[in-house]
């Protein structure tokens, strides 16, 4: 008897659908409070070079109107229609501070799933375990 049965006849894909998908739009976060609240970090400065060097299909500086990069107060907002890593705005802002020679102290902290923060190190100093005997 399970010789008669047939198997599950398979759907063909829908070809419609595939046109009606809702874009994929992501946002991204780069939180820079700390950094320029002590004045060491120019927010306007870095969102310019996130214009600049952002690729999208290969090319940098090519963002049309897939990806806008804006500043908000002390944070730079990326907002993406298109297939977007937030790997790669971590990426983005490590060549940033290494290239203004901030990469000593600052470091980039996933906050939580769609922002990144600019923490420093913590550096504890041993000083006061040195005088104890």
């Amino acid at each position: 008897t399970t010789a008669a049965m047939a198997p599950p006849a398979k759907k063909a894909p829908v070809k419609g659908k595939v046109a009606t998908k809702k874009k994929a739009t992501s946002k991204f976060i780069i939180d820079c409070t700390t950094a320029e609240t002590d004045s060491i970090l120019d927010v306007s400065v870095f969102e310019k070079y996130l214009k600049e060097r952002i690729k999208v299909d290969g090319k940098a500086g090519n963002l049309g109107d897939k990806v806008t990069v804006s500043k908000d107060k002390s944070k730079i907002v990326v907002q993406a229609e298109s297939a977007f890593s937030k790997r790669y705005l971590k990426y983005l802002a490590k060549k940033y501070l290494k290239k203004n020679q901030m990469r000593d102290f600052l470091r980039v902290v996933s906050t939580n799933k769609a922002t990144y923060e600019l923490k420093y190190y913590n550096i504890q100093e041993n000083d006061d375990d040195a005088g104890e005997d």
